[in-house]
């Protein structure tokens, strides 16, 4: 039980992402809390896996005030995982403002606040806290304009937590995961303009994508002790996409 006793908040934990690092924590022992946006499929997922369930739009701050005073009535917080995300595919002359901004308020600004409001509840303990970002923080996608910002975002916003917490020795490591593609309905159903690939194409850009289990186990490592020195990390599990981009 590599999480016993410990107090996970996951975040997008309806999603398939979410979904199975929250069950891959309550194996390891965790106590867990999902967060999610949908209500009608929250509860439901919740009790399937033997989760806590709490409504949440992450891009709100009342809202993470609220949660963050659940889960210090619950004890504090030991794990923190930033996954809800949403994707759209468009390009800088076809994106709007009105998009752009809501992509990085659901992408960027909800890491900040849940950083900003759990950091409180986490510090005097040996906790850590996991920022999904993507691959396409590493480099330049063209089709995802606002979605790549905010990845890249999310990417300092992890090294500038982890600098911070080791600076004021706190109890606490702040790192991030870039996958590629995850074989998730967000990815499948594109929202937006995304990118035609022909039959060849899309072979092989399928072949750097992942199931969700595959981030989950990373997920696992990153909140466990194992991982007790890596702090500020930017974890790759892209199969090389990085190195050898698939989309190019």
């Amino acid at each position: 039980m590599q999480l016993d006793k410990k107090l996970a908040l996951v975040t997008g934990g309806v999603g398939g992402l979410g979904k199975a690092i929250a069950h891959k924590f309550i194996a390891e022992g965790a106590k867990v809390v999902i967060t999610d946006i949908d209500d009608a499929e929250g509860k439901p997922c919740a009790q399937e896996i033997g989760a806590t369930f709490i409504r949440h739009d992450v891009s709100l701050e009342d809202d993470w005030l609220r949660v963050s005073q659940q889960l210090e009535a619950l004890g504090g917080l030991d794990i923190l995982v930033n996954n809800a995300a949403i994707l759209r595919a468009d390009n800088i002359e076809s994106e709007t403002l009105d998009g752009f901004k809501r992509i990085m308020a659901v992408n960027c600004d909800s890491v900040f606040l849940g950083i900003k409001h759990c950091l409180p509840l986490m510090k005097h303990r040996d906790s850590s806290i996991i920022n999904i970002s993507s691959s396409s923080a590493m480099m330049g996608y063209p089709q995802f304009c606002a979605y790549t910002a905010s990845k890249s975002a999310v990417r300092s916003l992890t090294m500038s937590t982890a600098v911070y917490s080791k600076q004021q020795g706190l109890g606490v490591r702040c790192n991030s995961i870039h996958p590629d593609g995850i074989v998730t309905p967000m990815v499948m159903n594109i929202a937006g303009t995304p990118p035609e690939f022909s039959d060849e194409q899309a072979r092989h850009a399928a072949s750097f994508a992942c199931l969700p289990e595959a981030i989950a186990d990373v997920v696992l490592f990153l909140a466990s002790s194992a991982s007790r020195h890596v702090n500020g990390a930017a974890l790759s599990v892209d199969n090389t996409s990085t190195i050898h981009p698939p989309y190019h």
